[in-house]
């Protein structure tokens, strides 16, 4: 059935004029960029998906040593190890810098600190969040334009087909008359094809995200609910 349907599409390609070529042309095109994109996005998330546990059960082994965690347990290129390397940079920094001024070894942060080092986390999130949703734009765009793109091939081939009816009802004035059918045809099929798989992966893609984004929220308060038990200074009452 696939290989008749394939058959009938690439036969419909080739019996159209140059317009209708055009149009085969850019479908085929936009479905290469959708299932690339689509590839992509899902390896991607499958490795983040692998770097996320892996991130998660190291900073809970470790949370004595939180901000000591070596290079060789953090997962390159993950956004869990992103937001931990910059909370970590973070609050070293002020810890540094709390040093600096109180000219003592031991030293913890204020509140001011913790609130900073949440609002400074809470910006390395949506950083992270935007990359992952990079490119995710092409299968929300596509799930509207492969079928207008069909619909084009679709009023092209019926124009072919009223056009050569005009003419008369020579042999081979019938026979581009079946050519622009079937262009019309393949075009609108082709474009629902190509239409459907963008829509469910961009919603797949996009609650996948959102759940990325929830687990990278809950690791940001794992790791600052880590920092305060050890760093933050408790107010005598």
């Amino acid at each position: 059935m696939y290989t008749l349907g394939s058959n009938v599409i690439f036969q419909a390609y080739a019996e159209s004029d140059s317009f209708g070529k055009s149009i085969f042309i850019a479908l085929f095109i936009l479905s290469f960029v959708i299932w690339f994109v689509l590839i992509q996005k899902v390896i991607l998330f499958q490795k983040c998906r692998k770097a996320a546990n892996k991130m998660q059960e190291t900073i809970k082994l470790k949370q004595s040593t939180v901000l000591q965690v070596p290079a060789t347990e953090l997962s390159p290129a993950s956004p869990f190890t992103n937001i931990y390397l910059a909370l970590k940079e973070k609050t070293v920094e002020l810890l540094d810098k709390n040093i600096f001024f109180v000219k003592k070894e031991n030293v913890f942060l204020s509140d001011a600190d913790i609130d900073l080092i949440e609002a400074f986390t809470i910006n390395t999130i949506c950083k992270e969040s935007k990359k992952l949703e990079k490119n995710l734009f092409i299968l929300s765009t596509s799930v509207s334009l492969a079928p207008f793109i069909g619909i084009l091939g679709t009023v092209w081939g019926i124009l072919i087909c009223l056009g050569e009816m005009q003419k008369g009802g020579a042999v081979h004035s019938n026979t581009l008359i079946l050519s622009g059918l079937s262009m019309a045809l393949a075009t609108t099929v082709l474009g629902l094809v190509i239409a459907i798989p963008a829509l469910i992966a961009h919603s797949y893609l996009k609650n996948s995200l959102k759940g990325f984004q929830t687990e990278m929220e809950d690791f940001s308060n794992l790791l600052i609910s880590t920092i305060e038990l050890q760093y933050r200074k408790v107010s005598a009452t």
